[in-house]
């Protein structure tokens, strides 16, 4: 909230996408990654407004697709919304293109902008449009700067949670230039 007052969020523009870590201890909140030959790992499911500031995290095991937790995630927004009138766009990868995704985007009062899949990118440079989805891989990247998050330790989902949190807070306030 003090962000939004002192920067403003831009709820106009957000964007979700999952990221996979490393978790060798296991615990609750993994499953084996099916990029890393089976070890275990996370996903991490997050939301960005406009300028990539995280406004939602949910984690679980890597071996969930990223639709799975999109539900979640959009439940665990961690500060109000603005009301209906305010036009809230939300930007999602190829990965999301399914009838049940775009519903569920859509009960939640969001305009879904999802490539379909098995469609070629073509790539042009509309006047005026800016490339959108990129803040929330940015955040993502911010967040595996924190050596505790790049490779999960803990073993308790709460502790690991936690840790997001502090990390997604560290971000936010530095954002707002309210400590260097």
């Amino acid at each position: 909230m003090e962000y939004d007052n002192k920067k403003g969020l831009e709820w106009e523009w957000q964007s979700i996408d999952g990221a996979m870590t490393k978790a060798p201890l296991g615990g609750d909140g993994t499953g084996a990654n099916p990029t890393d030959r089976g070890k275990k790992g996370t996903k991490r499911s997050m939301l960005t407004e406009g300028k990539g500031i995280p406004l939602s995290v949910a984690v679980d095991g890597a071996n969930r697709h990223d639709k799975m937790l999109v539900k979640e995630t959009l439940d665990d927004i961690i500060i109000e919304r603005p009301s209906h009138k305010v036009i809230q766009n939300i930007c999602m990868d190829k990965g999301y293109d399914y009838p049940d995704i775009r519903k569920l985007v859509e009960e939640y009062g969001y305009t879904a902008h999802i490539p379909r899949r098995g469609e070629e990118k073509i790539v042009k440079k509309i006047p005026g449009h800016k490339a959108r989805r990129w803040v929330v891989e940015r955040t993502h990247s911010w967040l595996n700067r924190f050596r505790r998050l790049l490779i999960r330790w803990e073993k308790k989902l709460e502790n690991y949670f936690a840790m997001l949190h502090f990390a997604c807070a560290w971000i936010t306030f530095r954002a707002a230039g309210l400590f260097g």
